[in-house]
């Protein structure tokens, strides 16, 4: 019982907080909402007893990206970031909202056709060992994960470099 009501706090915390970040108009709550999204999802992982993977969310994201696009904010001049508003044209509202539709349709056939949904309610609660999971992560066969990590190294490594980019003085002419 207590489980699921630390999961619904989490879940109402993920899902107003990634609301709250793509619908601000400031930069900075933006980012800040985007943290408390990444802390949420960490603590799902705590939940779930997944501490390795709640560790590596709350230092690879939470900590690494947001600080990286933190910086980046911080970097840009004031005189850049001065009367720069975006205004929501309909026809980018509509697109947009038809593209999240034909998503989760996508998702929910492919839930539906792989009867994921069913068999989620019929097995039992198996318990998968930490080892097992180590080993999918930074394994280098079939069904693991280790060249997604050399992805987000990269990731890592594009937001360092845009990060100096931006901060780079301007030349006066």
């Amino acid at each position: 019982m207590g489980n699921m009501i630390m999961f619904c706090i989490l879940a109402v915390v993920i899902l107003g907080s990634a609301v709250m970040c793509v619908t601000t108009t400031r930069i900075m709550r933006a980012a800040t909402f985007m943290l408390f999204v990444l802390f949420g999802v960490a603590g799902l992982y705590f939940l779930l007893d997944y501490t390795y993977l709640g560790a590596a969310q709350i230092s690879v994201y939470a900590g690494g990206v947001t600080m990286i696009y933190v910086f980046s904010i911080q970097l840009v001049s004031k005189q850049t970031l001065q009367g720069l508003t975006e205004r929501l044209k309909g026809s980018r509202v509509i697109f947009g909202a038809i593209l999240s539709l034909i998503g989760c349709a996508t998702v929910i056939l492919v839930l539906m056709k792989n009867q994921y949904l069913m068999a989620g309610m019929m097995t039992p609660d198996v318990e998968v060992p930490m080892k097992s999971i180590g080993m999918a992560l930074v394994g280098a066969g079939k069904y693991q994960y280790v060249l997604a990590f050399e992805f987000i190294s990269l990731f890592l490594l594009a937001c360092i470099i845009g990060g100096l980019v931006v901060s780079r003085k301007e030349e006066e002419k």
